[in-house]
């Protein structure tokens, strides 16, 4: 699933194609969706929250959207969408008179008054890639999850916003921190960790088509299982973490991060 970093940067790209413009298409293919029109508004701007995305429109409405597993925006200059934005995978369209912007495969979309956001996002716990987000207070409240494993915590939306489980791994192995110490042990900078290496990642050129960012290629331990470890070779090892209904990916090192 994509974490904070790939959200930021598709809120930078759809900014640059929309915001302060115009729609002159607004489609909503989601369910009771399917019939509203949004041309006529102006996108005001795209506003990454952890992993959700919301989209304020000058009427007043906000277009909250989340790719989930399989969800990305294409976008293209107007005119050259050669079919594309007719795909079933097309969920929205919001397009100006320069740029189509295509929403495909998504994974929520909700189309809500911009003074009712809390109804999307008002769960969510700090976005660890705002613009003045309080750090300590993140640390704080990753701390008070007591005994619950780290691991799960920092997976947890409800706690901090915008890590998975690729910034989880890295930010654990970063501080030599096993994925299942109880979370109140932990006196690291984790989230300071996580916010730094997200950035990186949000401010990177976009990747190659020959793979260079692939997991295992850049990261130090995420999707490394039995490769060693590029800190002391040991074999990267891996367990799951979360609820048991929403298990989920860790990988460590066991000489660096021991339990």
């Amino acid at each position: 699933m994509p974490e904070g970093d790939i959200v930021l940067r598709v809120a930078r790209r759809l900014d640059l194609a929309l915001a302060g413009q115009r729609l002159a298409r607004g489609e909503l293919r989601w369910g009771d969706l399917g019939d509203v029109d949004l041309a006529g508004s102006t996108v005001l701007t795209n506003l990454p929250v952890g992993k959700h995305l919301l989209t304020r429109l000058d009427d007043g409405r906000t277009l909250h959207t989340h790719l989930r597993m399989d969800g990305s925006w294409w976008i293209t200059r107007a005119g050259e969408e050669r079919g594309a934005d007719r795909s079933h995978r097309v969920r929205a369209v919001l397009g100006t008179d320069r740029w189509t912007c295509m929403g495909r495969s998504l994974g929520m979309v909700d189309l809500v008054r911009t003074r009712d956001e809390r109804l999307v996002v008002g769960h969510l716990g700090p976005d660890l890639l705002a613009d003045g987000v309080d750090l300590e207070e993140c640390g704080r409240r990753v701390r008070a999850q007591g005994d619950r494993p780290i691991g799960a915590v920092l997976l947890d939306q409800t706690v901090v916003a915008g890590i998975g489980t690729l910034y989880l791994a890295e930010s654990l192995w970063a501080h030599r921190i096993h994925p299942l110490r109880p979370a109140h042990e932990v006196s690291e900078p984790v989230c300071v960790t996580a916010r730094e290496l997200m950035l990186r990642s949000a401010d990177a050129p976009l990747p190659t088509a020959t793979g260079e960012t692939a997991p295992g290629r850049t990261s130090h331990v995420h999707g490394r299982g039995r490769l060693p470890c590029r800190r002391c070779g040991t074999p990267i090892a891996e367990l799951q973490v979360g609820p048991p209904d929403k298990l989920r990916p860790a990988f460590f090192c066991p000489r660096c991060q021991p339990a």
